[in-house]
């Protein structure tokens, strides 16, 4: 696996602890937009993509009848659109294993439209620079925790537990880095 590869699974590990953000939910996101290309153009190949093989009828069904209701005015048309998008974003939540949970009208997390900037422009680098950066930031500011931790380790019990506790996230973070950083799939 290439170093730029890693160091992206680098950064959907290790700085997106816990779960992931999903942009693909947003009113932003790319499932929407490529949802609004195909309602534009009348055809709905752009969006298709974006959901499973197994949801494509469900898709095309979908699309038809918000092509008739959008021709019935301009409060229809917003209806529509807005069902279809979450039709199009529930089958595609559904098929990455994901609830859908409604449509979000945040902006994705500055690091998201980072990834995506790099992938319109075909290149990672400053983005795998800045990624590095900021993993290292993290070692060092967690190692830093830990260290003043140990120092009170022995005064208490509850001094003790919390230099555990700093160990215990220092060292899961290190492995985080390490099994995003693997060629080898691993299970939580």
């Amino acid at each position: 696996m290439g170093m730029r590869i890693r160091i992206l699974l680098l950064l959907v590990t290790a700085l997106i602890a816990g779960p992931l953000f999903a942009h693909c939910d947003t009113l932003n996101g790319p499932v929407v937009a490529a949802a609004r290309l195909a309602l534009q153009r009348g055809e709905v190949t752009a969006v298709l993509r974006w959901v499973p093989a197994t949801a494509e009828k469900e898709v095309r069904d979908a699309f038809r009848m918000a092509l008739a209701a959008r021709a019935k005015g301009d409060d229809a048309r917003e209806v529509a659109d807005r069902w279809f998008f979450e039709t199009v974003v529930r089958l595609h939540r559904a098929g990455e294993g994901m609830p859908f949970t409604g449509l979000k009208s945040d902006m994705p997390e500055e690091l998201i439209v980072r990834a995506d900037a790099a992938i319109a422009n075909g290149s990672v680098d400053e983005l795998a620079s800045d990624v590095a950066q900021d993993v290292a930031g993290s070692v060092h500011a967690r190692f830093a925790q830990l260290m003043e931790a140990k120092k009170a380790a022995d005064q208490s019990v509850d001094a003790g537990r919390r230099y555990v506790a700093a160990y215990i996230e220092f060292t899961h973070y290190l492995e985080r880095i390490h099994l995003a950083g693997s060629d080898h799939e691993h299970e939580h």
